[in-house]
């Protein structure tokens, strides 16, 4: 039986960034990743393999589809009619993937990882079995074992998959042409980027969303915005919609639901992706024959500081508490290792950064205007549109604005949103400034140059204060 100092089950960005910081701090380390292709493992995850990058490939290649179509001419840049070819875009989406899988075998190698291809399986607290393709086992002891096994997609007992016309993400990122009529069950981050994809590509998509918002989790005005940019843009959305069910004939799909004043509705369509949300997959390693204690919603308890009920056993990402986000899973797997080597865990959750890749994109920090409302703190809010933003006009990138929400009395940024482009570079900068504890002035007295998205997010912060120049 080998032994090591840590042991990881799953290698994607929880587990293989936990492994290489904990081999950069002197320990031995193991991962176990059942994913292959054919005979080669792919490290990576759901996120590198058919989550975060293939879908932002796709987002890619669909938007300057979308602008050679819709804005190349404004420029003064004549083409001809664009044409789609969808397997040649497939080909770059896996080709981006494949370099990426490639470059994680890499670092496994460079930081002597060993990996080994399999079924991890927690035995007992210290001891994980692999079983490989062919049915061989292997035993691994392990001082500290860490889980990492990520999530899957949500599915509903009255909206089956067929894996063809009624479909999860991982095949919407793999249609081979595009859908004349598209199906999105659910309003949600996943749902609105490929739908989004397929939309700028030439489908006709209705978001069906049984809440009175999509994307609850942000603030109204955010939500209303966003939805109002992706409605300028073809997609239909049916809110307060409660689906029931779905049929298919002939390839065709219709779903049945009920509206909010219920009456029976339906859609029809030739690809329904449901996209309602992910649950953590807890019952691939054995934890209940291992006896660890799982929470009331199906994830894996634990403290503070990863530990489950079991000595030496921990786990991160998409099996605990907290948003299902790949940044969040390598923050904690760095926390880990970093625990394990003797130093403190400094991650602060709340400054986990949340971000939708539509277009534009949407991206949050820290508290919503709502959640402080509700906890009577009392606030001052910044708000400046990329309307006035010179960046963005030159761009044609004038949708949406950046919200800055600080401290009524001492300043201090207690949340952001931005909806705009570039949002998710953008935020890193506040994100930045509430990690330090700093305040709406500190942004608005650090120096942005000149012509810069950057600059609506100062403009923003001199709107806390009540002095906003070019608004």
């Amino acid at each position: 039986m080998s032994s090591f100092d840590v042991v990881i089950i799953g290698a994607g960005p929880g587990g293989y960034v936990c492994a290489i910081r904990a081999a950069q701090l002197g320990m031995k380390v193991a991962i176990i990743e059942k994913r292959t292709a054919g005979e080669k493992i792919r490290l990576g995850g759901t996120c590198l393999n058919v989550g975060c990058i293939p879908s932002k490939a796709l987002l890619d290649s669909s938007e300057r589809f979308y602008d050679a179509t819709k804005h190349f001419a404004d420029h003064g840049i004549n083409v001809g009619k664009p044409s789609i070819d969808v397997s040649a875009m497939m080909k770059r989406k896996d080709k981006v993937v494949g370099g990426l899988v490639d470059g994680i075998s890499y670092l496994m190698k460079k930081n002597k990882v060993e990996v080994f291809t399999g079924l991890g399986s927690l035995k007992v607290a210290g001891q994980v079995t692999v079983t490989a393709n062919d049915g061989k086992v292997t035993e691994l002891s392990a001082k500290n074992v860490v889980l990492a096994m990520g999530s899957v997609p949500i599915s509903l007992p009255f909206l089956p998959y067929d894996n063809t016309t009624v479909v999860h993400s991982d095949h919407a990122i793999a249609f081979d042409g595009v859908p004349a009529e598209l199906l999105v069950v659910g309003g949600g981050v996943i749902g609105l980027e490929l739908g989004s994809v397929w939309a700028r590509l030439g489908s006709k998509v209705t978001v069906v969303e049984f809440l009175p918002q999509i994307c609850p989790f942000l603030d109204a005005d955010v939500a209303k915005e966003l939805q109002k940019s992706l409605t300028k843009q073809g997609l239909t959305f049916s809110l307060e919609t409660k689906v029931t069910g779905v049929s298919v004939k002939n390839g065709k799909a219709t779903l049945t639901a009920t509206d909010k004043a219920g009456k029976e509705v339906s859609f029809m369509g030739d690809k329904v992706l449901v996209s309602v949300g992910r649950r953590p997959l807890v019952e691939s390693a054995g934890l209940e024959n291992a006896g660890v204690i799982l929470t009331d919603k199906k994830r894996v308890k634990t403290d503070h500081d990863f530990r489950t009920n079991l000595p030496g056993v921990y786990a991160i990402g998409d099996l605990i508490d907290g948003p299902m986000l790949a940044h969040k899973a390598e923050e904690e797997g760095v926390a880990l290792a970093e625990l394990l080597a003797g130093h403190k865990n400094t991650l602060d959750h709340h400054l986990i950064p949340n971000v939708v890749y539509t277009h534009p994109e949407v991206a949050t920090i820290g508290s919503t205007e709502a959640q402080l409302k509700q906890q009577g703190v009392n606030v001052k809010i910044g708000r400046f549109g990329f309307i006035a933003n010179g960046r963005a006009k030159a761009a044609g990138e004038q949708d949406g604005f950046v919200k800055i929400i600080a401290d009524a009395t001492s300043d201090r940024v207690l949340g952001a949103a931005i909806i705009g482009p570039r949002a998710s570079d953008l935020l890193a900068e506040i994100t930045a400034v509430m990690s330090f504890g700093g305040s709406s002035e500190d942004i608005a007295r650090t120096c942005h140059a000149h012509p810069t998205f950057s600059e609506a997010v100062k403009e923003s912060a001199l709107d806390v204060l009540g002095r906003a120049l070019h608004a």
